[in-house]
């Protein structure tokens, strides 16, 4: 089969995540299908340009309402791709959870988020924006099951900035050690198989993290040395 009819199948098997509208199924697929593409830029107006060039506004628009507006699951086709990934790995290899965090470079200040810190792409601080994430992986595989943006204080406690950029109200600060362990218990109680935590030392500096990971039962690896171990029930 060729990557393409693979890619078609892979999100035809998304979309049953997405329901039924027609219109939402086919911004899906374009919204897909540009990022693959070798385009420099993958914000919503080059990505319209490049997959509709003829129609560019009408095709922003509509993007831009799959992405802010429509009635889908952002949990919803995490949670499928994880399954059909986590299906894959052989029940032999050994699984791991594995708390990263990644920086998008940005080159304005209205992205949510986005702030002078520390951006891993580049190496160095930088104007980005920073999301935690928490992956399941082995040796032949690797899926994000978790993703979510890092808000830092000065967005979090700036109430016009968050307005304008329609930041929810129920969205508060919290560090990034906080939100990996809100990522490891609902994936616990989403009942996702279970792995060796493991996470650099930015996150195993933190107490209350490595607390945390015991108080669950988790066991946990975190690098440059300091390390806790416990058993899972």
């Amino acid at each position: 089969m060729s990557f393409h009819d693979r890619f078609q199948s892979y999100l035809d098997d998304l979309s049953a995540t997405l329901g039924t509208h027609p219109k939402r199924l086919e911004n899906f697929r374009n919204y897909c299908s540009a990022l693959t593409l070798p385009i420099e830029r993958k914000s919503l107006e080059p990505m319209a340009a490049t997959v509709d060039p003829g129609n560019v506004p009408a095709r922003h628009q509509a993007l831009q309402h799959f992405v802010s507006s429509a009635a889908w699951s952002d949990r919803a086709v995490l949670d499928l791709v994880s399954d059909r990934v986590i299906e894959a790995i052989d029940a032999d290899e050994e699984l791991h959870w594995l708390i990263d965090d990644t920086g998008s470079p940005k080159k304005g200040k209205h992205s949510v988020g986005v702030a002078h810190q520390y951006c891993g792409q580049l190496g160095k601080q930088a104007n980005c924006q920073v999301a935690v994430s928490l992956s399941v992986a082995s040796d032949s595989a690797s899926v994000p099951i978790d993703y979510r943006l890092y808000l830092p204080k000065e967005w979090a406690e700036d109430a016009d900035r968050r307005r304008k950029a329609g930041v929810p109200e129920e969205v508060e600060f919290r560090t990034k050690p906080q939100i990996a362990i809100e990522q490891i218990r609902a994936a616990l109680e989403r009942g996702v198989e279970t792995g060796i935590v493991g996470a650099d030392a930015g996150y195993g500096h933190d107490g209350k993290f490595r607390d945390a990971l015991d108080d669950m039962g988790c066991r946990a690896t975190i690098k440059m040395g300091l390390q806790r171990q416990s058993g899972w029930d």
